[in-house]
């Protein structure tokens, strides 16, 4: 039986609501990436899908383009320092070595995901003219049977070099023991290196008119057959990180990118309080 290469499902919602925000907020926007759009080629009228609604998917709108801002501004003066490796592990529809490409030809990218999103990916790149890079390295590895660190090694990626590496919207889906082992296995990375890695809030500790929205998403995740399986405040992230051995970690919370990005902002945008980020150094 053939397969079929298609992207993931939340791959192709993430770069949608980027989108989105270019059609539907007002400017200056956040991240300007309509890249992936050109992508996927939705049909007339994705917009009217409803988990497009612009009203109903603002605050989480608003949360994707503001992480996606916050890594490219972390890699951007990572590159100016002397970084000249990125590892983006689940890297979806990442439109970064397109949209950048000043920024990128200095880096060695390394991009982790299923299969099915890869091949699909490179197809679309090609014919849109795009083409792939000798720096633009395209690691498959299936989750479940291989291990990513060694198809990372396998692809070129120079351990005793210092590196980026960005994992967002991950850890819901591993239990805290996975994340452990990954976190260990990241903290070996090269002296100088930096994760940025996205962890979820406990519905108890996210504002309150976001919890409707994270139900609806847990019962729609877990009929999917992907449930959300580790959810952590602050302070257990910071403890992960020290355990796993890192020699600096700090968290930045959805206020903290409110300060960011969002500050005066004519149409009152704000990000979902669920998401925050883990920034480790080596």
């Amino acid at each position: 039986m053939e397969t079929i290469n298609k992207p993931d499902n939340t791959a192709v919602r993430t770069a949608l609501w980027r989108a989105l925000h270019v059609q539907t907020d007002a400017a200056p926007h956040i991240i300007e990436d309509t890249t992936g759009l050109r992508l996927i080629a939705p049909e007339e009228g994705w917009q009217q899908r409803p988990d497009m609604h612009a009203e109903f998917t603002k605050r989480l709108r608003a949360s994707m383009v503001a992480r996606a801002r916050f890594i490219e501004d972390l890699i951007i003066v990572q590159s100016r320092q002397g970084i000249g490796q990125y590892v983006i592990l689940g890297a979806g529809l990442d439109t970064f070595a397109q949209r950048q490409p000043d920024i990128a030809f200095k880096l060695q990218i390394y991009e982790i995901d299923q299969p099915g999103t890869q091949t699909w990916k490179q197809q679309r790149l090609k014919e849109l003219g795009f083409g792939i890079p000798e720096n633009l390295h395209f690691v498959s590895v299936d989750f479940e049977k291989a291990s990513w660190w060694d198809e990372l090694l396998k692809a070129g990626f120079d351990l005793h070099k210092p590196a980026v590496v960005a994992c967002t919207g991950v850890t819901l889906y591993l239990t805290r023991e996975a994340i452990s082992a990954a976190l260990k296995q990241m903290a070996t990375l090269a002296p100088g290196s930096v994760l940025v890695m996205t962890f979820y809030l406990p519905l108890r500790l996210m504002d309150k008119e976001d919890q409707p929205l994270q139900e609806i998403a847990e019962k729609g995740a877990r009929e999917a057959g992907t449930p959300f399986l580790s959810f952590f405040a602050p302070e257990e992230v910071l403890t992960l990180a020290k355990e796993a051995g890192f020699k600096e970690a700090k968290i930045i919370t959805t206020k903290d990118l409110e300060a960011l990005y969002f500050a005066n902002r004519p149409d009152g945008l704000l990000p979902a309080s669920g998401e925050l980020f883990l920034v480790a150094a080596t």
